[in-house]
């Protein structure tokens, strides 16, 4: 879909800008149009100029997303490097903003003596991705200390939403309005005795053993089903090491699915619904993807 950016924006824009650069996967045809805004105002006046009919999609660090090999088409909208202000507004609350990394949040609460915020270093994502998805890690939930929403829609209008207009779940979050994006959130914790930077490293070294830290994966591929893990139903069906191209089931953690350097989105794709279609037959239970897949096939 061809369109005119206005002239003010091209030094923020990239055309056809390969989506492999940008994803944990390293996978992913062209984005047409990728944008980078230098703050909101530049935000909001790139989406007042954008056509309706425009796909947009936003983009943090691109940790839990497969990007098909055809691309996406219309506009991504980068948070990566902008929208990072984080703030301390009171003795026991928090202000990110959307392209603020996870890992930072839990850093700075460490170093503001707030608690329990040490669970957000062990998200590789943006904080805008983590209360899109409600991520988690270590026992901890993000959504769980979502006191108040800032988002913008197409049109480039502000909004400030209370977190109990959304309706939340496991991995799971849903808006009250279409058509808006995170921009902003506060976090309530606690103040007192927080983890320490001593024993944040103990818990990413105990993820370090345990999960293929540093390959080219996405990290969790499948939600847990209630009761059970579904990295125990992937191994049990016996499909640690099962490959599809250049994309594996691992050998360490069986809800990661690697690439080994030149598999394709498709290659990820068809092993995920192998997987999907084994665990099925053997357990009669159908996995659901925690990974976001966009675009258009190859």
């Amino acid at each position: 879909m061809r369109f005119t950016v206005p002239e003010k924006f091209l030094p923020r824009i990239r055309h056809d800008e390969p989506m492999s650069r940008h994803t944990s996967w390293h996978v992913g045809g062209p984005a047409e149009i990728f944008f980078t805004p230098e703050g909101r105002a530049d935000l909001a006046a790139f989406l007042r100029s954008l056509p309706a009919e425009v796909p947009l999609f936003w983009l943090g660090l691109g940790s839990n997303l497969l990007v098909r090999d055809g691309g996406i088409r219309g506009v991504v909208i980068s948070t990566q490097g902008t929208l990072d202000r984080l703030d301390r507004v009171s003795e026991t609350s928090v202000y990110g903003e959307s392209g603020v990394a996870c890992a930072r949040i839990a850093r700075q609460c460490i170093k503001w003596g707030l608690g329990p915020a040490a669970f957000f270093a062990g998200i590789p994502g943006t904080l805008g991705g983590a209360l899109a998805m409600n991520a988690g890690a270590f026992g901890g939930e993000t959504w769980h200390h979502v006191i108040e929403l800032e988002t913008i829609d197409r049109r480039g209008r502000e909004h400030k939403r209370p977190a109990g207009e959304y309706r939340v779940g496991y991995r799971r979050v849903e808006a009250p309005a279409p058509d808006e994006w995170f921009l902003a959130a506060t976090l309530r914790f606690e103040k007192g005795p927080a983890a320490s930077e001593a024993a944040v490293r103990e818990m990413l070294e105990r993820r370090r053993a345990t999960q293929p830290i540093g390959e080219w994966s996405c990290g969790s591929v499948f939600t847990n089903p209630p009761g059970d893990h579904a990295a125990r139903l992937i191994e049990a069906s016996g499909l640690k090491g099962v490959a599809v191209g250049g994309a594996s089931v691992s050998s360490k953690h069986a809800n990661f699915i690697i690439n080994h350097g030149a598999a394709s989105a498709n290659d990820i794709e068809s092993l995920i619904r192998r997987v999907q279609e084994t665990v099925e037959r053997a357990h009669g239970l159908t996995l659901r993807p925690e990974v976001c897949i966009v675009g258009e096939a190859g």
